[in-house]
């Protein structure tokens, strides 16, 4: 048996990979505009004008879309070929430590950027909102909700049919 609850399949083996792959291509291919966009609409950002990139900023990104890269593959690859719930908590898991992460990188932007949706671009959107919904679902799964109840005993640390 796979995964019993359609949503955490989808989302974790297919919108949230495509879309950390999204932010590699954008990290990578896109640096100036990346880092334009990584503000709140009203944040004053040096980088509003065509400007050459300082080589350690460049390499930053470059090294942030290959994580994001990392993020991809290992979601999708490693949550694709197990149906050992065991395995899917514990790389969820990590992927939830991450997503606070994130969250917390984006402190220097002050409490509004966490809540006030109305001033975010696309970026923030991706970063805070998508965050929230990738670590909500996180949460949900490991809490079990949607793989059984207990009466399902086994069935729940081991999704594998005999």
């Amino acid at each position: 048996m796979s995964i019993p609850f359609f949503p955490y399949k989808l989302f974790f083996l297919y919108i949230e990979p495509l879309s950390a792959l999204g932010g590699a291509i954008y990290a990578g291919f896109l640096p100036k505009t990346y880092l334009k966009d990584l503000a709140l609409t009203n944040t004053p950002s040096q980088f509003t004008r065509e400007v050459d990139l300082p080589i350690p900023t460049l390499m930053t990104l470059f090294q942030l879309a290959n994580l994001y890269l990392l993020f991809a593959l290992n979601e999708h690859l490693v949550l694709s070929s197990t149906h050992d719930i065991k395995t899917w908590k514990r790389l969820l898991f990590g992927l939830l430590v991450a997503d606070f992460g994130h969250l917390l990188s984006l402190a220097p932007l002050g409490p509004d950027a966490y809540w006030r949706l109305w001033e975010w671009n696309a970026m923030m959107w991706g970063s805070v909102g998508f965050v929230y919904l990738g670590a909500t679902t996180r949460i949900c799964f490991l809490m079990g909700l949607g793989l059984g109840g207990p009466d399902q005993g086994r069935a729940r640390n081991n999704l594998k049919t005999k």
